[in-house]
């Protein structure tokens, strides 16, 4: 490319800048579709939906399931929670989740899941794309794998959203099924309007100028890639323009809903994502940080479950009451658990050998537990679940095929799950 191919190429690039910021490099993924991900067919083997979107309340840090889901009251470690009776009939949970607590009987809890992973960055890898690391592959993510097989291309919101913090890639799949990220819940998305400087008009003439600089680029160059780059200008300009997208904001939600939620980041995020699958979003994830309690977990737990009871059992409460929870899958976990055994300085370490994850509509039987650790949480004696086994439940349930193959960029065959097996037990 010569000097005049690179000064257009700068100026094409500062215009698009201009007009679309961070907006316009997520859309750039969003519409140039991956290889892999469109030539890829899906498998005749894959179920019939019976979910039309997903919600992952990730816990990032991994929370503790004896302090949570799996309760061990009046055994040595148990500390000062007590357990509290549910609305599902038998089911004790932690007395600080006294509202999930009340929609228990919509709630599946798999208190066997187990893995090998006790590193944050492997084991947030494992929980976000069902396979164990590897540094040949770049596997996409389970939000990615809807994108490319549920996402639709017309759409004018994108296909996978991350809400409160970043989530997995795109993998091999690459930025056009990568998660659309959205740092502050329940506000607009950032570079959605023109800027102050910026006026209707302004932007267009610059539109204007843009597309004068495609047409001398494409007759210098013979570039097919101009069409696809003014298709994602298109549509970055679509999604700008469209009511659609007021769906992020939830200050136009009653302050009685908006309060039900909680008054925090992770509480307008579980509002948003109701409002998100509710505008035909397929993928979901809203994320709650700083489960990683190696110091004063108790008192850590207790606030964070203080920010996740209100949030959490309003977002189940609402689908339901709006009729979308039987089509929406909601699903609550973390990378691992913790150890019931606490440490000195009052904290509970990494504990991948046996955890928690909740499931909640899409299908999933509801008021059951499934799986149990031993006495003092530290071992799974019935009924054992792999995260690729998770993975197999959720993706059938959304009418994926957990074994479909594709072709990863240097040739090797990946399946959607680790040979995971969906978990019958909690399936309608």
């Amino acid at each position: 490319m010569d000097d005049r191919d690179d000064r257009m190429t700068n100026d094409r690039r500062r215009l698009l800048q201009a007009g679309l910021g961070g907006l316009g490099a997520w859309l750039a993924g969003r519409w140039l579709r991956a290889p892999e991900a469109s030539a890829a067919e899906a498998s005749p083997a894959a179920a019939k939906p019976r979910a039309d979107a997903c919600i992952v309340l990730w816990m990032n840090g991994g929370p503790s399931h004896v302090d949570t889901f799996d309760p061990k009251p009046n055994t040595k470690e148990a500390g000062p929670f007590r357990a509290i009776k549910t609305s599902a009939r038998g089911v004790s949970i932690c007395e600080h989740l006294p509202r999930v607590a009340a929609e228990a009987h919509r709630l599946a809890i798999l208190r066997g899941m187990t893995s090998r992973e006790g590193s944050h960055e492997r084991a947030r890898q494992l929980g976000h794309t069902g396979h164990i690391p590897n540094p040949t592959v770049d596997h996409p993510a389970l939000g990615a794998w809807v994108s490319a097989r549920r996402g639709d291309p017309k759409a004018e919101l994108p296909a996978f959203v991350s809400l409160g913090g970043p989530s997995a890639s795109g993998g091999f799949f690459g930025r056009a099924h990568g998660p659309f990220v959205v740092r502050e819940p329940g506000r607009p998305p950032e570079d959605m309007a023109y800027g102050p400087a910026v006026s209707a008009t302004r932007f267009d003439r610059r539109r204007a100028a843009l597309a004068m600089l495609e047409d001398s680029f494409e007759k210098e160059t013979q570039s097919a890639a101009v069409t696809e780059r003014r298709a994602v200008f298109a549509q970055a300009v679509e999604m700008m323009r469209s009511p659609a997208a007021a769906a992020f904001d939830v200050s136009s939600e009653p302050a009685a809903v908006r309060e039900a939620y909680g008054d925090t980041a992770f509480g307008r995020g579980c509002l948003a994502a109701r409002r998100l699958v509710e505008a035909g979003v397929p993928f979901v994830e809203v994320s709650l940080d700083g489960w990683d309690t190696h110091e004063d977990n108790f008192e850590r737990t207790k606030r964070l479950m203080g920010v996740l009871d209100p949030a959490m059992s309003t977002l189940l409460r609402e689908l339901a009451a709006r009729g979308k929870l039987d089509r929406t899958l909601v699903v609550w976990m973390g990378e691992f658990g913790r150890t019931p055994r606490l440490n000195g300085r009052g904290g509970r370490d990494h504990h991948p050998a046996a955890w928690s994850a909740v499931l909640a509509g899409g299908g999933i039987r509801g008021g059951i537990t499934l799986g149990a650790t031993d006495a003092q949480g530290e071992k799974v004696v019935e009924r054992p679940v792999g995260v690729a086994d998770l993975f197999a439940t959720i993706t059938s349930a959304m009418g994926l095929d957990p074994l479909e193959t594709v072709s990863s960029p240097g040739g090797r065959p990946i399946t959607l799950t680790d040979g995971g097996q969906v978990v019958r037990e909690i399936v309608l």
